[in-house]
């Protein structure tokens, strides 16, 4: 087996993200014996010895039947409704089944706003490790209620994915109504099962089949994909495996489990500030780079200065999150301005030392910045 499953299996802290499609059905809303099979290994999971966080779809589809809804609604005052109803749904489904175990559970609602912003993204963290430390089980969601973008975008996998690095997890399990990836539609012959990615280079031949219009969930494989790439190129192995595989998937035997997909750590655990940076942060404008400016931004790991700028873009103050783009229209990097928006053309393309001594500071310092290209 891969060094991916095997640090899965010996992983301390685990994130599991379980979506709609697993969790509920059109015609009946929340099904219990799903819910109480994901509880039971999750339960299973923590008595060997490892904490668990919960990152749970449902709300929205749980709300369907009791409102007398068919289907998913296209309309946001209808989604926001349907979340309000069966959220509740949801988290009394919960604390019953986690109830049979005799074991605590706090609900956390995050929007993209907790994400995005500095302070709010802190105190998230901040709140899952306190209840972590009392023994609580952690179930977050998105407030679907309120969170206009988490509605639309409806993508709990890239969240459990920055949760996952909120709280320094060692594995992230995604759990699906597939049995893990294929390189093409899994509904047509010849498509292949792939058991290990190890490489972003191994998602270049595989194509994702659509979701399909009467699905009860939005993210698909599309986003568990980009979810399970942005973990691991964090440090954080991923499992991405069917819902009814979930105690196979959370074994804890040596050579790890032997169900879905696994993706090997691409790349090295980064700080909590650069990941934010990197994957969460509410991009506020762009400053056009020269290619002297992007060599020691990215090769030299240097501060950006003024000179090295030919143009911007947004409106921004300091302290706000920017992309720092190439001289062929790439991203090359993403860093905290120092400089508001209004202050740059007077100091762009001018050397350091032919600025006002209040000016003569860096426009992205280097620890305030992240290259986006490789991982």
């Amino acid at each position: 087996m891969s060094a991916a499953r095997a640090r899965l299996a010996a992983a301390r802290r685990v994130v599991v993200k379980v979506g709609s499609s697993s969790l509920t059905s059109l015609d009946g809303g929340l099904d219990p014996a799903r819910l109480s099979a994901v509880v039971d290994a999750l339960v299973a999971r923590r008595e060997s010895g490892s904490q668990v966080v919960l990152v749970s779809s449902g709300a929205i589809a749980a709300g369907l039947a009791p409102l007398g809804l068919t289907r998913r609604p296209r309309d946001l005052a209808t989604q926001q409704a349907a979340a309000a109803v069966g959220q509740l749904m949801l988290a009394e489904a919960y604390a019953a089944a986690f109830g049979r175990h005799d074991l605590p559970i706090g609900q956390v609602l995050l929007t993209a706003d907790d994400m995005i912003r500095r302070s709010h993204y802190r105190n998230a963290q901040r709140t899952l490790e306190r209840l972590l430390g009392l023994g609580v089980l952690p179930v977050v969601n998105e407030n679907d209620t309120v969170a206009t973008d988490e509605i639309r975008v409806g993508d709990n996998d890239r969240l459990a994915a920055l949760v996952a690095h909120l709280i320094g997890a060692d594995g992230l399990l995604l759990l699906s109504d597939v049995d893990g990836l294929y390189d093409g539609d899994p509904r047509r012959p010849g498509s292949r099962l792939l058991s290990e990615v190890e490489a972003p280079a191994d998602l270049e031949a595989v194509r994702v089949a659509r979701s399909r219009a009467d699905s009860l969930g939005t993210g698909g494989m599309a986003t568990k994909i980009t979810a399970a790439a942005m973990a691991a190129a964090a440090g954080i192995p991923v499992l991405l495996a069917a819902a009814e595989d979930v105690g196979a998937a959370l074994d804890v035997a040596d050579t790890g489990p032997k169900v879905g997909t696994a993706f090997r750590p691409s790349g090295r655990r980064m700080s909590a500030r650069r990941f934010w940076l990197r994957h969460a942060a509410d991009v506020r404008g762009a400053l056009d780079l020269d290619a002297g400016a992007v060599a020691a931004v990215i090769d030299r790991r240097r501060s950006l200065l003024a000179a090295g700028i030919h143009g911007i873009s947004g409106d921004f103050v300091a302290g706000d999150v920017v992309d720092l783009v190439g001289p062929h229209g790439v991203v090359v990097a993403r860093g905290v301005v120092g400089f508001d928006a209004a202050e740059l053309p007077d100091l762009i393309g001018r050397r350091t030392r032919d600025l006002a001594p209040e000016q003569r500071r860096e426009v992205v310092h280097a620890d305030d910045l992240v290259p986006m290209t490789g991982p």
